[in-house]
């Protein structure tokens, strides 16, 4: 069952980046910013880019997450990079306006983050880093993400656009908020609820 979590959530992320953020050159973290970065200097392309960001925190997984969690996240980054490498070629041209584009990315964005998260895994990156600070220091994980990402962010935009920094960190901001929402989310608490009487 979790399989088919971890492939829904890479699979949503993958589409809101792909349809709605990287046709603005808008990122979605940490590893997307440096794929932007990769592909606006040297023309690499955003799967490739990505998988190299992961390599290196795929490692830092299996020495303070354990291997369970780092083959889930090479799983979900496998899923996350072919869904990407898929879909850009279909979306060369943004699909709307900017902030049109903007809230629904970071939206379809949390929510595939938060899937991951909530069942366990993650898509990678700075993902990996968050999951540590909050093992560690017991933060929640949505804004532990945004503070990593935003500095990275900010390094990514005022090498390719000072504006999409602004875009980004609003895209941050709402992606955060929705990631937290479904990690207080209690699947069990539902189940144990009682169903009301009918009259």
């Amino acid at each position: 069952m979790k399989v088919l979590f971890w492939t829904a959530g890479a699979a949503i992320q993958a589409a809101a980046m792909s349809v709605f953020l990287f046709p603005h050159a808008v990122s979605s973290g940490g590893a997307a910013g440096i794929s932007i970065l990769m592909h606006y200097l040297f023309e690499v392309p955003y799967a490739a880019s990505i998988w190299g960001v992961n390599a290196v925190m795929i490692v830092l997984a299996v020495k303070w997450l354990g291997l369970k969690t780092a083959a889930a996240t090479m799983y979900c980054v496998t899923v996350t990079a072919a869904a990407i490498d898929f879909l850009t070629p279909f979306f060369p041209v943004p699909p709307g306006t900017i902030w049109m584009d903007l809230p629904a990315g970071a939206l379809l964005f949390g929510i595939g983050l938060g899937i991951l998260f909530k069942s366990g895994a993650s898509s990678g990156g700075m993902d990996i880093a968050a999951l540590i600070l909050s093992k560690w220091r017991n933060w929640p994980p949505g804004r532990s993400l945004f503070y990593i990402n935003t500095a990275i962010l900010i390094a990514t935009g005022l090498v390719v656009d000072v504006r999409t920094i602004l875009y980004a960190v609003v895209c941050q901001w709402l992606a955060s908020r929705i990631i937290d929402i479904i990690q207080s989310f209690s699947i069990e608490a539902m189940r144990k609820k009682p169903l009301p009487n009918k009259q």
